[in-house]
């Protein structure tokens, strides 16, 4: 079949059917997207060289509409017409009569070329060539082919029954129609398609990616647990799961992969692949799969964690703190209100101290109405309610705080007016009281030396709204004593809130991993790469994110968020961290998000 027979794809009047579909490659992405194919109704030809895998995958179908029926979503009768439809061979030559070739075979450019040239001998003019690539170039395996314009990307995402993202991947050299083609049927397969141009990663593993790897710097470092830096995520931003468990599921060896292919592209420093990833590639500890990763598994292939030489140790939180039974709040915002509200229901005294007593009962009243939220949701009784605004004491000046057993300050972002309030708390606060700042991107070590006792000083950074989120960042400078510090972790338990151990540097660990995230999601728009509404989508359908990274920025505030980005760009120095200029143009421009009711997107004003 040579190039004179193929059809002009880019003129044609409609997409073409795509009823029959050959999947090559059976193994765990293969499987789910023969799995989604058969069950909309699509003649699916699963080819692999490997029998076992075939028959594994034909095992896989049968038990997942086998639950299928048992769930009633299909009835007996459908599930034998869906197994019908599933045909597995182990040789090329079974795609001659296949609409569409969708190719998973393993991350290997060689091995994909070389299934593209054998559908080259066997398919039929126009028919579209797929891959399921995540990191190696579409355009690269279209110009080997012997029809181009046929050749696409089509990404789906694991486990592919159940999610909903698919990235339709162009090359400078695809048709149009062929796109269209894909496009229809990701629709009629129930799935949410964007169209995304040829580069590593696409939209959602291009930002993916980046944050695991960074991740996987941090734990390497020794900068936190595995634990902490996973639970971190999950509690301070809502992820299904953390990125160090996200990579083992991933497999390492596959995201040193992508990495490597995603540096290539963009030689951006924080792509290269983090040696640790290298390190466990190598050593055969790529996951789940091997049963040992970053975690080590039950079983190869398990997904039950067990206990290994860096699992923690069983410790009693309180061993070696302070009494604690009187907390000082300074300040009188959101965050101020919310802390003394998590204290408070937790059954210890509270002195809420702002800058004039009408500003203390103002946050002490939006407390009240809160905790009266709390009690019409049915999540608090009206006694518990009465309790803990009685144990609420608000005052005008931080002399209230003399005989307090901690003083946590959350008052404006601002060094000096924190320093300031740390002379004064020095002053005030009874020898041995631990003074604590929530900020969260300030060196809390600058406030500690503003005290005549540094050692007494630690970071306690809680999650806005702090009622509901579960995570406080317990951040260590080098001068804080070991008996503040498990006093703490031991206060963060009795006001039922995960702690995680952090040092003193920029960001912390959520907003370290966030924060270049978000800058990398608008540098994507300012390259015209994908659109707003797009990445959003990606990464809330791909990556299982609570909301996407421009609905995040602004809801956060693009001001917010600007100034985290050049903290965290001063302290680490990387070209790759500095704020990207639209972020910048938006806040000169007084677009600082929802709070002005325009941001990236505009917002009804209130």
């Amino acid at each position: 079949m040579g190039p004179q027979s193929t059809p002009d794809l880019s003129t044609e009047a409609s997409p073409l059917s795509l009823s029959t579909v050959a999947v090559v490659g059976l193994g765990t992405m293969g499987t789910g997207i023969a799995e989604v194919l058969t069950r909309a109704g699509r003649e699916v030809i699963g080819i692999d060289t490997d029998e076992a895998a075939a028959r594994n995958a034909v095992t896989a179908l049968e038990a997942a509409t086998t639950r299928a029926v048992q769930r009633e979503r299909i009835t007996e009768r459908e599930r034998q017409d869906i197994l019908a439809r599933f045909r597995t061979f182990t040789d090329l030559q079974a795609a001659a009569d296949a609409d569409l070739v969708i190719e998973v075979v393993p991350e290997d450019y060689e091995l994909k070329r070389q299934v593209f040239a054998g559908l080259d001998a066997v398919v039929r003019p126009d028919t579209i060539l797929a891959t399921g690539t995540n990191a190696l170039s579409v355009t690269r395996l279209a110009a080997d082919s012997q029809r181009p314009e046929r050749v696409l990307g089509v990404h789906f995402f694991n486990p592919a029954p159940a999610m909903k993202l698919v990235e339709v991947v162009s090359s400078v050299l695809t048709a149009p129609t062929a796109v269209a083609a894909v496009t229809e049927l990701a629709h009629a397969l129930g799935k949410d398609p964007i169209a995304v141009g040829d580069r590593a990663g696409f939209v959602a593993d291009g930002l993916l990616f980046g944050y695991l790897n960074q991740a996987a710097a941090m734990y390497e470092s020794k900068y936190a647990t595995r634990e902490d830096i996973d639970a971190a995520m999950r509690l301070g931003c809502g992820l299904p799961m953390g990125p160090l468990a996200l990579l083992d599921l991933i497999g390492v060896d596959t995201a040193r992969t992508v990495l490597e292919a995603m540096y290539a592209d963009s030689q951006d420093r924080l792509h290269a692949p983090a040696p640790i990833l290298g390190q466990l590639a190598e050593a055969g500890l790529t996951g789940r799969k091997a049963g040992r990763g970053f975690y080590t598994y039950d079983a190869p292939g398990g997904s039950t964690v067990v206990p290994d030489a860096e699992s923690p140790a069983d410790a009693d939180e309180l061993a070696g703190g302070r009494t604690v039974s009187s907390v000082g709040v300074a300040g009188s915002g959101t965050m101020a209100s919310g802390i003394a509200e998590v204290f408070a229901k937790a059954g210890f005294k509270v002195v809420l101290a702002a800058r004039s007593p009408e500003k203390a009962e103002k946050a002490k009243a939006r407390i009240a109405k809160s905790l009266g939220r709390s009690v019409d949701k049915g999540r608090l009784s009206a006694e518990a309610r009465d309790t803990a605004l009685a144990a609420i004491t608000p005052a005008g000046s931080l002399d209230a705080f003399a005989d307090v057993d901690l003083a946590v300050e959350a008052v404006a972002e601002d060094l000096a007016v924190k320093q300031e309030l740390f002379k004064t708390l020095d002053k005030v606060c009874k020898p041995g009281a631990v003074l604590a700042t929530t900020t969260s991107s300030l060196p809390v070590v600058a406030c500690a030396r503003a005290t005549s006792r540094p050692e007494d000083v630690i970071g306690m950074h809680f999650f806005n709204p702090a009622p509901a989120m579960k995570l406080v960042e317990v951040v260590r400078t080098v001068l804080t004593a070991d008996d503040v510090h498990a006093t703490v972790r031991a206060v963060c338990a009795k006001v039922r809130k995960h702690p995680v151990d952090c040092g003193d540097r920029a960001g912390f660990i959520v907003n370290a991993l966030l924060f270049p995230y978000l800058n990398n999601a608008i540098k994507m728009v300012e390259e015209h790469y994908a659109t707003l509404d797009d990445i959003d989508a990606a990464m809330k359908l791909g990556g299982g994110y609570p909301m996407g990274p421009f609905e995040l920025l602004d809801v956060v505030g693009l001001d917010v968020s600007l100034a985290i980005e050049k903290v965290l760009h001063a302290e680490f120095r990387d070209p790759g961290l500095a704020p990207a200029p639209l972020l910048e143009h938006l806040v000169a421009a007084g677009c600082l998000g929802r709070k002005t009711g325009r941001g990236f997107r505009e917002y009804a004003r209130r």
